[in-house]
């Protein structure tokens, strides 16, 4: 006889629970677990979920530089359940460089907000006899040198090439999986250089395990006052940095892209979210508008760029 009111007391219940009241928004990584982008696709989840009232879980879809991960949200539902962080690396240079993509690195998403950006930086082995950015350039002119990268097409790849033509050098590439397996060859002097992200490298170089060299933009890095920019070398051309992102499907609902965009600049200006991108030396936060120009002038200027230095992904 009191089967039924019972009944219908756990289905108010659960009805009423935030769990069943919105569905869950999912973030969608384009790299394995533990790496800087999924680190800050971790940080995003935890800071806006209390402001959107609802779960965030971050899902990791890697492979093809950025592409599997990339394609998935563009051909997601444009309701705001599913986004994308992704990087400069994933989001343009692999968009630009992967012609048989089945979207627009810029037209296929609406960018939310960015989090900040970062110049790359160039570290070099302990055994190198090179003790600037100069010296090294020199020395590459008389002698085989290698550079790592994380693969073909990759911002440590596109780094490399760089360096090569703005100093007329033949640094060879050596590709890797990712940047963790070159730092073991780089520290044993087996592998020469190694751009990359600040983030990633900073724990080595303050332990002097490496050294860095030269940072690849306008302005040096807070936390390595004494490393040069390559601008002040001379080498204006010689630039590259990498940006953290949170974007959408196009077609977001205009109420549904405010939303979203309000959560993450909250989250962005949360003292955890600060003090990871004070560590990573991450700066320049951008809304969505201004997030929606950086790419389309990314993405245009590296679709010119890229011929010029010969990088291919085969």
């Amino acid at each position: 006889m009191h089967r039924l009111p019972i009944v219908m007391l756990l289905t108010a219940l659960n009805l009423a629970s935030p769990a069943h009241s919105q569905e869950a928004i999912k973030i969608i990584v384009p790299f394995a677990a533990g790496g800087p982008v999924d680190a800050m696709a971790r940080l995003l989840a935890s800071e806006m979920q209390g402001t959107l009232g609802t779960n965030i879980v971050v899902e990791n879809r890697s492979g093809g530089g950025g592409v599997i991960a990339a394609d998935f949200v563009a051909h997601a539902p444009a309701d705001g359940k599913t986004l994308l962080v992704g990087s400069q690396g994933s989001q343009v240079i692999s968009g630009v460089l992967q012609p048989q993509v089945k979207y627009d690195p810029s037209k296929s998403f609406t960018p939310i907000a960015m989090v900040g950006h970062v110049p790359m930086l160039l570290v070099v082995s302990p055994k190198l006899p090179a003790g600037n950015f100069k010296e090294l350039v020199a020395l590459a002119k008389i002698q085989k040198l290698t550079y790592g990268s994380a693969g073909p097409g990759s911002t440590m790849n596109i780094a490399g090439e760089l360096i090569n033509a703005g100093g007329k050098v033949a640094i060879t590439h050596v590709p890797y999986r990712g940047i963790a397996p070159a730092l073991p060859d780089l520290i044993a002097g087996r592998l020469d250089i190694l751009p990359g992200d600040p983030p990633v490298l900073m724990p080595i170089v303050q332990a002097k395990t490496v050294r860095p060299m030269v940072v690849f933009g306008k302005e040096r890095l807070i936390s390595l006052p004494d490393i040069p920019t390559t601008v002040e070398l001379g080498y204006p051309d010689m630039i590259i940095e990498n940006w953290y992102g949170l974007l959408a499907p196009a077609g977001l609902p205009p109420h549904v892209e405010a939303k979203l965009e309000q959560a993450a600049l909250a989250a962005i200006k949360s003292p955890k979210i600060q003090e990871h991108m004070k560590n990573g030396e991450l700066r320049g936060t951008l809304n969505s508008k201004e997030f929606r120009a950086r790419i389309e002038h990314d993405v245009a200027f590296w679709r010119k760029a890229l011929p010029t230095l010969g990088i291919s992904i085969q």
